[in-house]
């Protein structure tokens, strides 16, 4: 039997040879020439101990890759594939790849795999490709070959309709390697952008993401970051200090927390990387693995038919008290099970997925608990983004609306809230696929015709009886409306009421849209599960034609 090259590197011959591949324990070719079939065989074993000892040593290089990742309170490249992936099912691409400069003594330090991990598996069954990179190899730092094994994948997922995963561990550019890393990562970019809407991109960030390399994340479709150990940043605080003089720590720069809450850069934010791995795989659950194929149905237990009867008296009956936007939402999808997205951010509007009646929906509603709902720039920008996800990947758009309209004042107009707000109306007006309303309370002026009105092709729109729909709040009117007559009351406080109370009767309620067929129906709250699904089975085969045109032009 042949000896092992090195402790833990089995030698061929030991085990069972059944589950050695089949070429690996063939029978040896015969003839009459000079070589013995005893020879081929006693060489080709001494090249398959090669080949694993070579493949052992690239993966473990020592323990070394294990301790500097570990000394860190973070996770191994592999490893984190290992625990994202179901069992067994990662298959390795270029694990023997190299880089090939010999700039800077470089050529001395040729390690294989070149500080990232690739290749693909599965994810509940589904087949995923994913890229690790490895910041045990000189930074995780992006050069010529990291590169190319990256794009190699990203090429394979695209031609297979796959999604795409990456996780950034990595120092930035391989400065060693000059301008070929900036080319590194501009294929990395162009293929983001080819990618886009074709398949899903996922981004998770447990390390250093900075300068050029924070660019491919933030063109993906959701970043994930993991506290304490993700920070993504274009400049770093030691550039900032020189620069402007302002002291700045990474966690302030461009932690997680930045980043979920103020920024908006990153949708998910977890304590733990298998925290963050059990996100990805809840969120891949929603998604269609391509734009060709319908998002994964789930048979539900949950009665299609169930009505809540918590729903009925969940609105307030002061129009001015607010309430948790969730509560209506959970109340209505499948099991109450609701994956939010942005959570911290932006918390005037709320979007994540859930189910209707097993099949995946997209969720948007105004949250009367924030800005008592009204739509600022940040969300405008937040669920414009997530409205054209939904679009792209054939996910159904549910919309809770209640709305008090656009965020006044100086700060959000000189920031452009009339192009940023329009971001949300180009979303909803170029969506394709099926679109359904519901009107909880408010609806006023020009953000109830942004939320899926149905004069931007809402396929379903149903109001609950509580439903205010009208050009502004009856004070707001009446003190346009009658401000002359007001001013001339003997006592202008009772009739200013008294004008509001008359307007509320007329023309803060459903019906008067009901008639004009802006609604479609008013129903009770406790309806509202079944009528959804009821409304999106009809609308599962909807077909829009487009205009031809190479592509329309956002108010970016």
């Amino acid at each position: 039997m042949a000896k092992a090259s090195r402790k833990g590197v089995p030698p061929v011959g030991a085990g069972d040879p059944a589950h050695l591949p089949r070429s690996e324990h063939a029978a040896p070719p015969s003839g009459n020439g000079d070589v013995t079939a005893a020879s081929v065989g006693s060489a080709t074993d001494r090249k398959i101990n090669v080949l694993r000892k070579r493949r052992y040593d690239a993966i473990h290089r020592g323990g070394a890759a294990e301790r500097s990742q570990h000394a860190k309170g973070k996770l191994t490249a592999r490893e984190r594939i290992d625990r994202l992936l179901d069992e067994g099912s990662f298959t390795e691409l270029d694990l023997f790849s190299m880089h090939r400069t010999s700039n800077f003594g470089m050529d001395e330090r040729r390690i294989r795999g070149d500080g990232v991990v690739t290749g693909w598996g599965t994810i509940d069954g589904r087949q995923v490709f994913v890229f690790s990179h490895d910041a045990s190899v000189f930074g995780g730092s992006l050069g010529e070959v990291f590169a190319e094994k990256v794009t190699k994948i990203m090429d394979l997922a695209q031609r297979t309709g796959c999604p795409c995963i990456g996780i950034n561990d990595s120092g930035g550019a391989r400065i060693q390697e000059g301008v070929v890393s900036l080319a590194g990562y501009a294929e990395i970019f162009y293929r983001n952008v080819e990618s886009s809407g074709v398949i899903p991109q996922l981004s998770l960030v447990v390390g250093p993401c900075t300068g050029g390399a924070v660019y491919s994340p933030a063109m993906t479709d959701f970043v994930f970051m993991v506290r304490h150990i993700g920070y993504m940043f274009i400049t770093g605080p030691d550039v900032i200090k020189v620069t402007t003089g302002e002291q700045v720590t990474f966690e302030e720069l461009g932690g997680s927390d930045v980043h979920n809450q103020r920024s908006g850069v990153a949708h998910f934010i977890a304590d733990s990387e298998d925290e963050a791995f059990a996100q990805m795989r809840d969120l891949l659950s929603y998604l269609p693995s391509s734009n060709q194929g319908a998002p994964p149905y789930r048979a539900t237990l949950d009665d299609p038919h169930r009505a809540d009867a918590e729903l009925q008296t969940i609105i307030p009956d002061n129009p001015n008290q607010p309430y948790d936007m969730r509560a209506v939402i959970t109340r209505v999808l499948d099991e109450g099970k609701y994956l939010e997205v942005m959570p911290f951010h932006a918390q005037n509007i709320v979007c994540g997925f859930g189910r209707l009646g097993g099949h995946s929906v997209g969720v948007v509603g105004n949250q009367p608990r924030v800005l008592a709902g009204a739509l600022d720039i940040d969300a405008s920008i937040k669920a414009a983004r997530f409205v054209r996800f939904c679009d792209a990947f054939n996910i159904p758009l549910v919309t809770f609306v209640d709305v008090p309209g656009f965020l006044p004042g100086t700060d959000q107009e000189y920031r452009g809230i009339i192009r940023h707000g329009a971001k949300l109306l180009y979303a909803y007006c170029e969506a394709t696929v099926p679109k359904l309303t519901v009107i909880t309370r408010k609806a006023y002026g020009g953000a109830y015709d942004v939320m899926c009105s149905k004069h931007i092709r809402a396929d379903y729109n149903v109001a609950w009886p509580t439903a205010e729909i009208a050009v502004m709040g009856p004070q707001g009117a009446v003190s346009v409306i009658f401000k002359r007559e007001i001013s001339q009351a003997a006592n202008p406080k009772q009739r200013s009421q008294e004008l509001i109370d008359d307007y509320r009767e007329q023309f803060a309620n459903p019906y008067y849209a009901a008639e004009r067929g802006y609604v479609d129906d008013v129903i009770e709250p406790r309806q509202t599960r079944w009528a959804l699904i009821n409304a999106l089975h009809m609308a599962q085969s909807k077909s829009v034609a487009r205009p031809q045109r190479k592509h329309g032009n956002i108010p970016l």
